[in-house]
């Protein structure tokens, strides 16, 4: 039952260079205080993509902040990480009718990015800020009664500089030792209302 609960997913960690030790990071913090901190990889865990929704249910009920940690993947999440929302994120537990199971925690994204943060500008390949590609995140945590905090995002993860990377890594280890004390969080509203009409999701039926 701890009360941050951190899902790392990432294809190919022996490929990584930032979310490697991103990853390090948070198990050294998780070593420090098991008691508060648990971190899943969810690559690890399921590398048959046979997801124990049960497990990963209760971690989440457990936890008072969630943290989707993963590189950006097409402007996105990797599959992995897509497909525990869509089998943990359930009709009825998660949302909807009864679904209140996760309200009221917080939701941090730590991700990384390989081009670097001019390229999210309309004038580069990108085409857009990159705080254009974060609204499906923050839907996702508010349709669930989640407040949706500031992400942790590191640009060009493939090329910065090894001080820029230690500071960044260490920067998370001492946010995630520290939650929920963090200043920044007197100052964000309440996660608003999304109440999910009956008629629109009718109970155990798909579209």
């Amino acid at each position: 039952m701890a009360d941050v609960l951190v899902l790392v997913a990432h294809p190919d960690l022996r490929a990584s260079r930032a979310n490697a030790q991103l990853l390090k990071a948070a198990r050294a913090a998780g070593t420090q205080v098991p008691e508060r901190i648990e971190v899943r990889d969810l690559y690890a865990l399921y590398p048959d993509y046979v997801i124990d929704v049960a497990a990963e249910q209760r971690a989440a009920h457990n936890a008072r902040l969630i943290v989707w940690q993963h590189p950006i993947h097409w402007y996105s999440m990797p599959p992995l990480m897509k497909l525990w929302l869509d089998e943990v994120l359930e009709l009825g537990w998660a949302y909807g009718r009864g679904g209140t199971a996760l309200a009221g925690r917080d939701v941090w994204l730590v991700t990384t990015t390989g081009g670097a943060e001019a390229a999210y500008h309309p004038r580069s390949y990108n085409r857009y800020f990159f705080d254009a590609f974060l609204p499906p995140y923050e839907q996702t945590a508010v349709l669930c009664g989640m407040r949706f905090l500031p992400p942790l995002v590191l640009h060009g993860a493939h090329k910065v500089g090894k001080d820029v990377l230690e500071a960044h890594v260490q920067r998370y280890r001492e946010a995630l030792l520290s939650y929920p004390d963090w200043p920044e969080l007197a100052d964000l509203e309440e996660c608003p209302s999304c109440e999910v009409p009956v008629g629109d999701r009718p109970a155990m039926q798909e579209a």
